[in-house]
């Protein structure tokens, strides 16, 4: 049995970084394992507690949305409550038997929790769900080039450049942010074990890295259960789950549908409604769902759309699609890419090209080729499925190796 404590700005679900946080947390503790969250944002998922999980919750606001401003920038930057509860939360604790699981620090917590971990001599891993362990915006994208940044953190090309959804003022905050993360957090230097989702955050990270630095591979785990292929041939909706904000490509995804005549269905929220409502007033506006809600939207799809202009590090959506039976329509910068065998269970399309997703939208209104792709990417998932209890499994394994460095 091991000691873990597992990091998380929030104690509930709050995005796909939360998700797998409390969802993999709650399959050790019930593996066996003395599991410790530490937390700054309520409230607390109910399951955490019914799995015997002790949860320390400092009772802070997330930096976005604290209307103490000045209080929510020096917070983000060094969060000196965070880094006194995780000392008293390791104090007694034998590090020989204990890990350190990083998720989310950069919204609540802040970098000063691995700070303290460090310092004792207790083993840190993190899962990288983005991509602040480098970037200060923590997507390697300018927002207002709309478009893949390629230069190098903390560079002067870097400093010099609005890249920044907001404002110039905002970027500055978020490069002290880095500064204070990279040279007094010690993340990323002096954290020597991360876990990546996809190759494609591999790749995108791995020169940030101390050499001697370990990576290892962990699929987020899925919520499903198996059950026959859905007949995609009773559907004509075509879905996109996620926030409606521009790096994710749902104006993309609206122009797309209006130029194809195509159902479109948006699960989600954000700034960009309007934007999408004007490119396509049919398109199905749903806002946020429950995930159960999520999935029977998708049961309802003949194929999903992930049309993001990020990089990403994985697109569970193209995945629980997957499951079901539903094909993927998949920009092609984006990780989620390596979800899908181009032409076999899903389709490609290039990013930002609303041309070409229409193209590929209409594709899947054939029915032989449709169904087809829909029976394979059921087939593909489920001859590995990505359980709880497989990401588990592959959680210990990589702790033991972790323990033993």
């Amino acid at each position: 049995m091991l000691n873990i404590v597992v990091v998380s700005d929030f104690a509930h679900v709050e995005g796909g970084n939360s998700a797998v946080a409390l969802s993999s947390a709650i399959g050790l503790a019930r593996s066996g394992h003395r599991v410790t969250l530490l937390s700054a944002v309520r409230p607390v998922e109910p399951g955490l507690s019914e799995s015997g999980i002790r949860v320390i919750c400092t009772d802070q606001s997330a930096i976005g949305s604290d209307p103490q401003r000045i209080r929510a920038l020096i917070q983000g930057i060094w969060n000196r409550r965070a880094a006194q509860s995780m000392a008293n939360i390791l104090r007694g604790v034998d590090p020989g038997n204990t890990v350190v699981h990083v998720h989310g620090w950069t919204k609540a917590l802040s970098s000063s929790v691995i700070k303290v971990a460090i310092d004792r001599r207790f083993k840190v891993v993190c899962t990288l769900h983005d991509y602040f362990s480098a970037c200060p915006n923590g997507s390697f994208f300018n927002y207002q080039k709309n478009a893949v940044c390629d230069l190098r953190p903390l560079s002067g090309a870097c400093v010099s450049t609005q890249c920044d959804r907001q404002h110039y003022g905002h970027k500055i905050w978020r490069l002290v942010r880095q500064y204070t993360q990279n040279r007094c957090g010690g993340m990323p230097k002096d954290v020597h074990h991360f876990i990546i989702v996809s190759e494609v955050s591999r790749m995108v990270l791995r020169p940030f890295f101390s050499p001697g630095s370990q990576m290892y591979y962990v699929q987020n785990p899925v919520q499903t259960t198996y059950a026959e292929p859905v007949d995609i041939n009773r559907n004509s909706a075509y879905v996109m789950v996620g926030r409606i904000a521009q790096e994710k490509g749902p104006h993309i995804f609206a122009e797309a549908a209006r130029m194809a005549g195509c159902e479109a269905v948006l699960v989600g929220d954000g700034d960009k409604r309007a934007e999408v409502l004007r490119l396509c007033p049919t398109v199905s506006m749903l806002g946020w769902l429950p995930h159960d809600a999520v999935m029977t939207e998708l049961r309802k799809a003949r194929a999903l759309v992930f049309p993001s202009l990020l990089y990403e590090t994985d697109g569970l959506s193209v995945v629980e699609a997957a499951a079901l039976g539903i094909p993927a329509i998949v920009s092609d910068v984006s990780a989620a890419r390596a979800s899908i065998v181009d032409g076999v269970t899903g389709l490609l399309f290039k990013a930002g090209d609303p041309k070409d997703l229409a193209e590929k939208m209409s594709a899947l209104r054939d029915d032989t080729a449709g169904a087809r792709m829909g029976r394979a990417a059921h087939a593909h998932y489920w001859r590995n499925p990505r359980t709880l209890q497989r990401h588990v499994k592959e959680l210990e394994h990589t702790y033991e190796q972790v323990l033993a460095c």
